[in-house]
């Protein structure tokens, strides 16, 4: 039965969630503020559920023996080391839609607050006031609201902010000319963004690409009637800059639920009379925070119960339909990676993962993740399939996909290509009926071999007595034949043999097999 710890506030039905599931929780609503006790408890669980509190440093990481997958109810994940975890192969979740409606909402509302001033006037009035000339606002209707970030709270922003008859314009990266048409926005760029924008709301995550995106320069370029919102990242406005343009009248006016530090007790923009602050308050709403919560029991449940990834920020997708399927699928790809790399003695350059047939519908970037994790594992040892792609980019290997729809002779077939300084390698492989993966081709050669956990892999010249005098050292070496499997090019030509032994094979039986002749090649392996 799989462990969950829940270290943060939760919602009592998503503990039940996990209950009905069939998994073990342990709920410690209050742990994530004792990073000593967390550690100290963490190596005895397989998931761990938090929201803001718990900060998952490296330091938790290398106590979670057991940890598979950590599952943040939220769409922030700043307080989990992501390569950390990452490198450990453990699966990290956030809940990126739950809340997204809350947080559009907030930004619309602080919008609106920051367009009449309404908590300088509520603070006015409630104090015995009546400064009704001192509160001139502006209208909406008819401004222009400028998004930066149009995905999935940018979006819902665009929608309410067209509702309420505001002209939007958004720049995006990712946004297409298209999906800016469906969506009733206009797509600019940024340049553009800060001189025609009345109002400017950002909702982009916080990456090294993004952080001060609006900082003095950007300002000077901007209307001096312009209006920020800020419910997504601290660090996406420079606060000091902010501060400077707000005082000298170049920026009319700030509303900020996201600070770069937080708790924010004190910070370079309060106290300013055109400033909205909140504290973090953009998913505070009740069905927000039960839906983060339910949606984080479900993924945590379904990955730890059925291999079903959803939402991981580290790894691809996999739905808990395709999840049966794709499995013995992930393990050919692993293996034949695994082949391939334990054979590769030279600088790699390029590995090239081939899908044909029915594999090349299902879910590929996972089954190049398996691949590539088996292709470095032999060279670098702590290597995972969810850590395999960030580890071979930062090593410059060059990894391609290429899928046909047609497999030849097999309904599915995945082709491992490496290539090195010194030579082009591949091998394929297949999963038939019986759910066991098995390899159907070397280096161009057919032969159908599954895989052992001990296997040596020959090549040789096709000559009469190899496999006689082979089978006879392992024999007096006292080494059992499991499987024998051979194939070759032509007769009298290269061949290839992949025999399984029981047990491991001795370095000085491994020196007889390489003196016999007509071998060119002898390699142990291991799956």
């Amino acid at each position: 039965m799989p462990k969950v710890l829940i270290s943060d506030a939760l919602s009592p039905a998503a503990v039940q969630i996990f209950k009905d599931r069939g998994i073990e929780v342990d709920f410690q609503p209050n742990l994530g503020k004792d990073k000593d006790r967390l550690a100290e408890l963490i190596g005895g669980f397989d998931g761990l559920a938090i929201r803001s509190v718990t900060k998952v440093s490296p330091k938790i990481l290398e106590r979670a023996k057991n940890l598979k997958v950590i599952g943040r109810a939220g769409i922030g994940v700043d307080n989990v080391d992501i390569p950390a975890a990452t490198a450990r192969g453990i699966i990290v979740m956030n809940t990126p839609f739950g809340n997204s409606i809350t947080t559009a909402e907030h930004a619309i509302t602080l919008m609106l607050a920051l367009a009449r001033q309404i908590p300088q006037a509520d603070a006015s009035t409630q104090a015995g006031k009546w400064e009704k000339n001192r509160f001139m606002g502006v209208e909406i209707t008819g401004k222009t609201l400028g998004v930066i970030g149009c995905g999935n709270i940018g979006t819902i922003v665009a929608d309410r902010a067209l509702g309420l008859r505001m002209k939007v314009i958004a720049y995006d990266p990712f946004l297409s000319i298209e999906r800016a048409v469906d969506l009733g926005v206009e797509k600019v760029e940024l340049e553009e963004l800060f001189k025609r924008s009345d109002f400017i709301t950002l909702h982009t995550p916080l990456t090294d690409k993004t952080r001060n995106i609006i900082d003095a320069r950007a300002m000077a370029k901007m209307k001096p009637s312009v209006r920020i919102v800020n419910c997504a990242r601290g660090g996406l406005v420079d606060e000091v800059a902010l501060r400077a343009a707000l005082d000298a009248g170049k920026v009319a006016g700030a509303a900020f639920d996201v600070f770069v530090t937080e708790p924010a007790t004190e910070n370079v923009l309060f106290g300013h009379p055109n400033v909205v602050s909140t504290p973090h308050l953009g998913a505070a709403t009740s069905e927000a925070q039960e839906n983060v919560a339910l949606q984080v029991a479900e993924q945590m449940s379904d990955y730890l119960l059925r291999g079903a990834i959803s939402n991981a920020v580290n790894f691809p997708s996999i739905s808990a339909e395709e999840a049966p399927k794709l499995r013995p699928f992930i393990a050919l790809a692993e293996k034949l990676g695994s082949f391939a790399g334990q054979l590769t003695e030279t600088g790699l350059s390029k590995v090239q993962l081939t899908y044909e047939g029915e594999v090349a519908r299902m879910n590929t970037k996972a089954l190049t993740s398996a691949a590539v994790a088996g292709l470095l594992r032999p060279m670098l040892q702590d290597v995972n399939v969810v850590s395999a792609p960030v580890v071979a980019k930062e090593r410059g290997i060059m990894v391609e996909e290429t899928t046909r729809e047609m497999a030849g002779d097999y309904e599915s077939l995945i082709t491992v290509t490496v290539v090195t300084q010194s030579q082009t390698r591949s091998v394929s492989g297949t999963v038939f009926a019986d759910g066991r993966p098995r390899i159907v081709n070397i280096k161009g050669i057919r032969m159908d071999a599954e895989f052992g956990p001990s296997m040596i892999y020959i090549t040789n010249l096709d000559k009469p007595g190899f496999i006689g005098r082979f089978s006879s050292t392992l024999g007096e070496a006292g080494i059992n034949i499991a499987t024998f499997h051979v194939g070759r090019e032509a007769p009298g030509g290269s061949a290839v043999a992949l025999i399984e032994i029981d047990g491991e094979l001795p370095a000085e039986v491994l020196a007889k097999v390489r003196a016999l002749p007509q071998v060119q090649q002898a390699k142990p392996l291991h799956f």
